[in-house]
């Protein structure tokens, strides 16, 4: 099984909306059953909450319930649990990185928008998601839409992984 987590701050809007648009997005690929996705945050302000209405409400809107989802911190021992970690923003990326326990680990964490194929070109620290807590609906919305551009290139990415481990779904 081939284990993501996406990370964000308190795992109540980008995360879990990475999560689980991730989580369709395998099972659409016919990869359920090889790769599982999950959520955290780097810090456990919100840890037990659900999903914020505002991130729920445009996931319902796509057809994903996210009514399971209750928000939780990310453990040190995932660093060698997980195959890919994903970082929402800038912050979580160094957070994760800082805290890495080796190189090993911190060659799997990356910002989920390094796998959206337009921003090839676009340097690090123009990739990160900003927090739509503070925003309206609008604000999920463009959550939405980087969330979404990285999708099938994170999908793309774990296909190609697998087939050189020999492991194809």
């Amino acid at each position: 099984m081939y284990r993501i987590v996406t990370v964000c701050t308190g795992n109540i809007c980008r995360s879990p909306m990475a999560e689980l648009m991730l989580a369709r997005a395998f099972a659409d690929a016919g990869m359920g059953g090889d790769v599982a996705v999950d959520s955290a945050g780097t810090t456990d302000w919100e840890a037990g909450r659900p999903i914020d209405e505002r991130a729920a409400a445009k996931l319902t809107e796509l057809g994903i319930d996210s009514h399971g989802h209750r928000a939780r911190r990310f453990e040190q021992e995932w660093y060698g649990e997980r195959d890919l970690i994903l970082a929402l923003d800038l912050d979580h990326y160094g957070f994760l990185r800082t805290n890495a326990p080796d190189d090993d680990a911190r060659e799997k964490i990356h910002l989920l928008r390094e796998f959206d194929p337009t921003t090839t070109d676009t340097d690090l620290e123009h990739l990160g998601i900003y927090d739509p807590w503070y925003g309206d609906a609008s604000d999920f919305e463009a959550t939405w839409a980087m969330v979404d551009g990285a999708v099938d290139g994170v999908v793309k990415y774990v296909r190609n992984e697998l087939d050189a481990d020999g492991s194809e779904p």
